[in-house]
């Protein structure tokens, strides 16, 4: 009988400070809320009124997301984000005005966090997720309202959003297809990793590349030259993961070659021109059909099917959106117990630390204690410096706005040193108050937001983890039978196939996810590692059967494995 997995896993102590590799474009996001955020709040300064700053802000906030999309993509995607931004401070603001009770702003404030928490999670927004919602939202519950007040301070924060949007999607004047071309080169050095240490964790990385690649390409817009030559080189990219196994290689993708196209494909010249893959001379497996298809009301259709069924009943994520309810409804109203003066803090503290799974939130609770105790430091070394005079306020704020986001990517609690004098900062924009109380407020409800949430999420279990894992299972053994009897027809041409091998490759993808998400989290039975191994190890075989149809590559007879 296989020994069954203890159901309550250890909680990771090592290496949870530990620096990253800046991202690759951490000077984006940085700049653009920088941008988004400075001529705003100069308009403010010159015109007297920089009481009016938390109001433009929430929209300036808003310059963060989208910046790994296509332009085409990042359009909509913040436009989304600018009006979730708007219908959550709305709400905020309208119960402000009309009530002063702590206890109904407090539960007011966890409903708006687990809301944003479950449509970030369902559409898979990115970083920096619910946390910047959560920020908004719960401060503006605590601002003093008036109800008359309400549209004009809304105008204020669409104004400024509007002006966010204009602020993340005007690149694309300049160059059009750079998200592209970095989700391309990315797919091109994890394949070159994977073909030069060939192990599961590099075939991970790989598969999931390659397809954050097709997916950009798909949602990019009309091809243009240049989007033609970047699909030719993930199909490389394809055939290098297919040509290279995990027990030894069975091709010839050479790591170096693959490295120099991605470092060239992530520059401002020409893209690569490698030789076309085998088969690829002419067809690039239907891509521009694929794009068309997604243009099509039914691809709509089924767009909005997936996000009901995200948020439908048997979700995997509801049971997190319930833990940042509870979660954070409790540190709020402990909070207002110990008498702190700013229980929203902990509010958006326990809203912070909410992973996908338990691990994941233990290691983000550690990561937000240390930054924030830290940034109560930075901020009462820096406050004489922002009252000197209003101009210095702003000029703080700003770079505190870009600090956070060119530590956050090195590690959690990097960024959080500079977020934490940030959003002290803003307070100020209303009236000077007292540091020592700041600080203490903020320490306070730091340890408060993560204690609590971190006890609410070990008490709020997470089953669905592992039925997760059973329909990932069920849908990768599907797109693998599907995949198997495109190869085995003869009348199946290159649509057929491509398409049968990227549903296949996104289903594997999907497995590995779910099998690492339910890895960390508590109170589950048994996962079944050695039918998640098997099924990845048959569908990485039927990829490179696919690959040999397509003539991508030519497998030994005797020993196909992958």
């Amino acid at each position: 009988m296989r020994p069954r997995k203890p159901s309550v896993h250890k909680l990771p102590v090592t290496g949870i400070l530990r620096l990253n590799s800046p991202a690759e474009i951490w000077y984006k996001p940085a700049l653009s809320v920088v941008v988004a955020s400075a001529v705003p709040n100069l308009l403010l300064y010159s015109l007297d009124r920089l009481d009016l700053v938390m109001y433009t802000m929430a929209g300036s906030l808003c310059a963060l997301y989208g910046h790994n999309l296509p332009y085409a993509r990042r359009a909509h995607t913040v436009l989304r984000v600018i009006l979730g931004m708007a219908a959550g401070f709305a709400v905020a603001l309208v119960t402000a005005s009309l009530t002063g009770s702590t206890a109904v702003l407090i539960a007011v404030g966890a409903l708006l966090a687990a809301v944003q928490k479950t449509f970030c999670d369902a559409t898979r927004i990115g970083p920096p997720g619910n946390v910047i919602f959560a920020f908004v939202t719960s401060a503006a519950l605590f601002a003093p309202q008036e109800l008359g007040q309400v549209p004009g301070h809304l105008a204020l924060m669409l104004a400024a959003g509007a002006f966010a949007w204009v602020v993340t999607a005007s690149p694309a004047l300049w160059r059009r297809e750079g998200p592209e071309r970095l989700a391309t080169a990315r797919a091109l050095d994890a394949a070159a990793a994977y073909a030069a240490e060939p192990d599961r964790r590099t075939r991970h990385a790989a598969a999931a590349a390659v397809q954050a690649a097709w997916q950009a390409l798909l949602a990019s817009g009309r091809p243009t030259p240049v989007r033609q030559g970047l699909e030719r080189l993930v199909v490389h990219a394809e055939r290098a993961l297919a040509t290279t196994a995990v027990d030894g290689p069975v091709g010839g993708a050479d790591p170096a070659e693959l490295r120099r196209w991605a470092e060239a494909t992530r520059g401002r010249g020409p893209v690569p021109a490698p030789p076309p893959a085998p088969g690829t001379v002419e067809q690039l497996f239907g891509i521009d059909a694929e794009r068309a298809g997604l243009r099509m009301r039914r691809g709509r259709r089924e767009a909005r099917r997936r996000l009901l069924r995200a948020l439908g009943p048997g979700s995997p994520v509801l049971p997190i959106a319930f833990r940042t309810l509870v979660g954070c409804a409790l540190a709020g109203y402990v909070s207002s117990a110990l008498g702190v003066g700013h229980p929203y803090w902990a509010i958006v503290t326990a809203a912070s630390v909410y992973q996908p799974n338990l691990s994941l939130s233990w290691s983000r609770a550690l990561q937000r204690t240390v930054g924030n105790l830290l940034g109560v430091l930075v901020f009462a070394a820096v406050i004489p410096l922002a009252r000197i005079s209003p101009l210095a306020l702003v000029l703080c704020v700003l770079f505190f706005n870009f600090a956070a986001e060119a530590l956050i990517t090195r590690n959690y609690w990097l960024g959080s040193i500079a977020v934490t004098p940030m959003a002290l900062l803003i307070l100020e924009f209303g009236g000077f108050q007292p540091a020592g109380e700041l600080i203490a407020d903020r320490a306070l409800d730091t340890l408060v937001g993560v204690a609590v949430g971190f006890l609410a999420a070990i008490a709020v279990t997470n089953r669905r983890a592992s039925g997760r894992v059973e329909r990932a299972l069920a849908a990768a053994g599907d797109a693998r039978e599907r995949a198997e009897r495109a190869v085995a027809d003869p009348a199946a041409d290159a649509l057929v196939i491509e398409t049968a091998r990227r549903r296949l490759t996104a289903a594997l993808v999907e497995l590995r996810d779910a099998g690492d998400v339910a890895s960390g989290e508590w109170w589950q039975r048994a996962l079944p590692e050695e039918e998640l191994l098997a099924a990845e190890q048959a569908g990485h075989r039927t990829l490179a059967a696919t690959a040999q149809r397509q003539g991508l590559i030519t497998l030994p007879p005797a020993n196909g494995a992958v």
